[in-house]
């Protein structure tokens, strides 16, 4: 079967906007752009609503790089990187091959990067990592996978950079790469301060790189030292740069590559230089970009609700005035003349976007008639961590509140946990006579399981059940702590989360199913999902993602559907200007709400994921909500303790 050749032309690729006349995809409206050029940036840059609609897009350029050069009887060499940025694009070429012929076998592969030291089988490998996402389902060639050489002393490493090179050279050069920026401005790995002029060589990574790493390596301390790279000056040799970024974590990086200078402090600054750049961004990512985070400092602006909304706040911060101490001249000095001419005068201006702010304070979430709600929880402590002072409150308030735990979070707990769980058991049944012969064997099968364990390693079933089982009972001591009742909690297990891995399934019919038959069987009215977009493990997102494509289901079969709140993990707050609930809370809700995250004891002290903030989980969230309630202060609102912010879902998938 051959590719569709329907395909987007080359100038609908370069221009996302300009698809709008295409078929859309997953319900998406054809009247609609799938996204939006960013003005203010060095290069050419698109950001989309959904993530979703980025990965798609990317791939028909992929896609449609390969028919092309595939009628002209061409090779296409493609240099790529691994990682969450570009998975899902991978995951919708193998969609293309497998339902709409896309055809592989002159497509050679070079990736761009791999660790120094790993085997390519080894779960952290990037050779391993491109053959389980993309390799391994498309009809290429194994000998078109090419990945540098990691083994050997650093003679024969230099030696191997020269030949891959070498190789890229003989292959006619990259026709297109598909990368990412990293938390540093890296791109493959190229660390900050890498040569313009750079070609394939052998890196010491950055600190940065390394623990942004650490996840995948459970731990820090076990993230290679070295990785052998792909040039900056070969990356910019290529024909066509597509640029991938997603995630708030990925903003400010993302301006100072595009809007700044271009400098070896930021390596990703030098795709600017290229003349066939095009930067795909989410919404998220493109954050702290000028034309999205300011566009009225670019000029003429369309004033909103929303943006006059975000650029009277924006004044309060550059003056650091309260909103009602504004005035005429301050929107003069920061040439918002147009603003105060049509909408003004100050007072005006000021008293408006004070009012909307009051009525985002809202003591009685879910109403004060008795409702019953539903808290999804993507991870065991999601619940109390985010919203535990509002599930406090709706619980006061007389409300049935459940929680959905989605995932059991057992990759996120410690060996030494696990064992002492197996031991304690053991000598449990021991002293109490009980079937011995099944503890001990458990407790025997725990410990081989750990000898020879190599990070990242999946744990033996027995090992995962108990980690799941520590999550679990913390999770319901938690819930108790907060009011819950035990027939209200709900242990989804999704099937996706079941790797024993960090790298995750993709959400499947399955998982949606699960959360469609809570939906069902509860009938909430009103619902809180995780809307963490910078969530550094992902899976906050992809659990929004299963539980909208649910509530799609409920649409479709015209069940009633729960209004959707969405909060905020331990991350990151919503901005000021987003917040469109926030629930005040006591000193004696912010204690309780502590007491009830103090229950995850296999988190406390010391996580085994937590992220690049030192701080623990339950400080994050104590700092987090008393800074959302000190920006309502500066702005001249009333002043409380602590506030937790939320949102509502406008209808569009994370």
């Amino acid at each position: 079967m051959a590719f569709d050749s329907s395909s987007p032309s080359d100038a609908s690729l370069s221009d996302p906007s300009a698809s709008a006349s295409r078929p859309a995809a997953s319900g998406e409206p054809s009247h609609r752009p799938i996204a939006q050029p960013v003005p203010g940036t060095s290069v050419n840059a698109f950001v989309f609503e959904r993530a979703s609609q980025l990965s798609s897009h990317v791939a028909r350029i992929i896609a449609d790089v390969i028919e092309q050069r595939s009628v002209l009887g061409q090779r296409t060499v493609l240099g790529l990187v691994t990682g969450s940025t570009p998975a899902d694009t991978y995951r919708e070429l193998i969609r293309l091959h497998r339902e709409e012929g896309l055809d592989f076998s002159r497509v050679v592969i070079f990736l761009l990067g791999e660790y120094v030291g790993l085997a390519p089988d080894s779960p952290q490998s990037h050779a391993r990592w491109i053959a389980d996402h993309l390799t391994d389902h498309v009809n290429i060639p194994r000998e078109s996978v090419r990945v540098p050489n990691v083994a050997g002393t650093p003679a024969q490493l230099q030696a191997s950079c020269r030949d891959y090179e070498s190789a890229i050279s003989e292959a006619g050069g990259l026709d297109l790469v598909v990368c990412g920026i990293g938390r540093n401005g890296h791109v493959a790995f190229n660390e900050p301060f890498s040569v313009r002029s750079s070609r394939t060589r052998l890196c010491t990574l950055d600190p940065v790189t390394r623990r942004a790493a650490a996840n995948d390596f459970f731990g820090e301390e076990n993230v290679p030292l070295q990785a052998v790279t792909v040039g900056l000056e070969t990356i910019l040799s290529a024909d066509r740069l597509c640029v991938l970024a997603l995630g708030e974590h990925k903003a400010a990086m993302v301006r100072a590559a595009f809007e700044g200078p271009a400098t070896d402090r930021v390596p990703a600054s030098f795709l600017q230089e290229h003349s066939m750049v095009e930067v795909f961004l989410d919404a998220p990512a493109a954050g702290e970009l000028t034309g999205v985070a300011t566009p009225w400092l670019l000029g003429k602006t369309e004033w909103t609700e929303d943006s006059i909304k975000r650029v009277v706040l924006w004044l309060c911060q550059q003056t650091g005035k309260a909103l009602l101490k504004l005035s005429d001249d301050d929107f003069r000095e920061h040439d918002l003349h147009q603003l105060l001419r049509h909408h003004g005068p100050a007072q005006r201006l000021a008293g408006r976007v004070f009012r909307l702010m009051m009525d985002t304070l809202e003591y009685h979430p879910a109403g004060r008639e008795p409702r019953t709600c539903l808290c999804f929880s993507p991870h065991p402590d999601d619940d109390v961590i985010s919203m535990g002072g509002t599930l406090i409150r709706l619980i006061e308030d007389g409300h049935r509140v459940h929680i959905a735990y989605m995932t059991s979070g057992n990759i996120a707990v410690f060996d030494h946990d696990a064992v002492r769980i197996a031991d304690l058991v053991a000598e449990y049944n021991r002293l109490f006579g009980i079937d011995q012969s099944e503890s001990l064997r458990v407790q025997q099968e725990v410990h081989q399981g750990l000898q020879g364990k190599r990070p990242g390693q999946p744990d033996v079933e027995a090992l995962q059940k108990i980690k799941g089982l520590i999550r679990w009972s913390e999770a319901r001591a938690a819930a108790f702590k907060v009011g819950c009742r035990d027939e209200d909690l709900h242990f989804l297990d999704l099937p996706f989360y079941r790797t024993g891995t960090v790298s995750k399934r993709p959400v499947g019919e399955e998982d949606v199913r699960i959360i469609v038959d809570l939906l069902r069987r509860v009938q909430p009215e009103v619902v809180f999902v995780a809307g963490d977009l910078a969530d550094p493990h992902g899976t906050h997102r992809v659990c929004a993602d299963a539980i909208f494509r649910a509530i799609l289901v409920l649409e479709e079969a015209g069940d009633p559907l729960p209004e959707v709140l969405l909060y905020r993990g331990a991350w990151q707050e919503y901005a000021m200007h987003e917040i469109e609930i926030a629930v005040p809370l006591s000193p004696g809700d912010i204690e309780l709400k502590r007491k009830a995250i103090f229950m995850h004891e296999s988190q406390k002290d010391e996580a085994l994921f937590p992220g690049s903030d030192p701080r623990e989980f339950w400080e994050r969230a104590e700092d987090r909500n008393r800074g959302t309630a000190d920006g309502y202060n500066q702005l001249g609102l009333p002043e409380y303790f602590a506030l937790e912010a939320f949102t509502r879902w406008n209808g569009q998938q994370i």
